[in-house]
């Protein structure tokens, strides 16, 4: 979040001027990574399960013989297939948009990075996910920090900056997300006329 969010930021601000944008298509690589890497996670463990079930005689569960071998074996893990699949979910995502003339791939380094995390979040007990997020949800105290430029006084979120961290339901790590007042009738105006046949 410290850095590695900074130095896509900056490489993104030289191909989309929208400060707004930036920021939407690093949160949507934050959330489309957790959900790549979780599912490439359940996938590994069933063919890690059915492997050594066949020879598993204990004294530890079969469930932490499992776990334990995941921990000691995360190369088995092929990132670069979950990146490949965050890409290929951003490029058909309707809320981002980007040049045609480039591709996410630019950011691929931080979409690697937040894959690799998130994987290795998958093997604690109980295991780390990030808070599901909408536009126009309620802000909320517990679960993010408003962003610098945010309306103070707004009680509804424009757009997500940064996932919260969660425990099962507790914040383990607060999120970033920009408030703005009008977000609700603006974007519903947005949406009525762009869904409309006016000229």
């Amino acid at each position: 979040y410290a850095q590695e969010r900074l130095d896509a930021e900056t490489l993104l601000r030289t191909y989309v001027s929208d400060m707004e944008m930036v920021q939407r298509i690093i949160y949507i690589a934050a959330v489309e990574s957790f959900h790549a890497a979780k599912m490439a996670y359940r996938q590994l463990k069933i063919r890690v399960r059915e492997t050594l079930s066949l020879g598993h005689s204990g004294p530890e569960s079969l469930e932490d013989t499992v776990l334990d071998y995941i921990i000691r074996h995360e190369d088995l893990y092929d990132v670069q297939a979950s990146v490949n699949e965050v890409i290929r979910s951003m490029n058909i995502n309707p809320k981002i948009s980007f040049p045609p003339e480039i591709d996410f791939i630019v950011i691929s380094t931080l979409i690697r990075e937040l894959c690799r995390v998130a994987f290795s979040m998958q093997t604690l007990t109980p295991p780390l996910d990030i808070a599901f997020g909408t536009d126009r949800e309620l802000f909320s105290e517990t679960k993010y920090h408003r962003s610098f430029d945010s309306d103070f006084t707004a009680v509804l979120v424009a757009y997500h900056v940064w996932p919260a961290l969660m425990e099962n339901d507790d914040v383990i790590v607060k999120g970033e997300a920009v408030t703005k007042r009008g977000t609700l009738v603006c974007t519903f105006v947005k949406e009525h006329v762009k869904g409309s046949h006016w000229i």
